[in-house]
């Protein structure tokens, strides 16, 4: 037998009014460049009022910013990923300063974190990123974005260890268990929740995802990474943040419209947009 084939919706097919917020997309990449305008104008007709595009080094920033110049419904994230740990010289730690310094669109310090499941770069190399990264949103008055993968033991002990409790922080891309949701709010930060609450085989996730207070969630596509289903297997992009929406409602027996609207809201003041 063969397999059962799958049915793509358009997103707009179940758009929601417009004020939803794609906390983390990477639409700078070559990935977008044949057809960024017409993702951009998707995005607006599902819902979304604004996108939070993440560039992970400042050179990036430098040389792609400038494609998002006619849509200020972009805000910008700029970090080093610790899987290029490495990247996170001095120099471009200064780089990211100014870059914070002149540009008032570049609302957080991130993605930065901790990543054990690759093995890019040594996992000392990525916590001295990782450490310096924080003090630099510290010294600039920056929320930070958090990436966390497989080292979830110590990016917590790191991070509560210099004092970021009560610090604005999002704990994007949440895949997590129970506890570690209980412990990230314990904290005071927020919770992103991508895709992948989507997936049949991840009924444990909306379960956690059910229990998050409504205050502390937002939405996210990491596009092109994690698309929602029924588009699994393809390119994401921030239009797909509907579907999301939707399961993540049915997950807590609520409204779409309020869902979508209270993470938007969440997201605006999170990030100061």
């Amino acid at each position: 037998m063969g397999h059962k084939k799958i049915q793509r919706i358009d997103p707009l097919t179940m758009a929601l009014p417009l004020g939803g917020v794609d906390s983390h997309a990477h639409l700078d990449g070559p990935g977008f460049d044949s057809d960024r305008e017409a993702v951009l104008l998707r995005a607006r007709a599902a819902g979304l009022a604004q996108i939070g595009c993440v560039f992970l080094n400042p050179g990036d920033f430098a040389a792609r910013k400038a494609l998002f110049e006619a849509h200020a419904e972009v805000f910008f994230l700029l970090g080093v990923h610790p899987c290029d740990g490495q990247l996170c010289t001095e120099e471009n730690l200064a780089a990211m300063h100014a870059a914070f310094a002149q540009e008032p669109r570049l609302k957080a310090v991130g993605e930065t974190g901790l990543d054990y499941h690759w093995k890019d770069c040594p996992r000392e190399t990525q916590i001295a990123a990782f450490i310096a990264q924080l003090h630099l949103a510290r010294e600039i008055g920056k929320p930070v974005a958090l990436h966390c993968r497989e080292a979830e033991e110590e990016t917590l002990a790191i991070l509560e260890s210099r004092g970021f409790k009560d610090y604005p922080l999002l704990w994007h891309c949440f895949g997590g268990e129970a506890g570690q949701a209980r412990r990230i709010l314990a904290n005071g930060w927020h919770i992103s929740v991508p895709g992948t609450v989507t997936y049949n085989g991840n009924a444990r996730l909306r379960e956690v995802v059910a229990r998050i207070p409504a205050d502390r969630l937002l939405l996210e596509t990491d596009c092109p990474y994690l698309s929602p289903m029924p588009w699994r297997g393809t390119r994401n992009e921030p239009a797909y943040t509907v579907f999301t929406a939707h399961a993540v409602a049915q997950a807590r027996g609520a409204n779409p419209e309020e869902v979508w609207q209270t993470c938007g809201d969440n997201a605006r003041r999170f990030f100061g947009t």
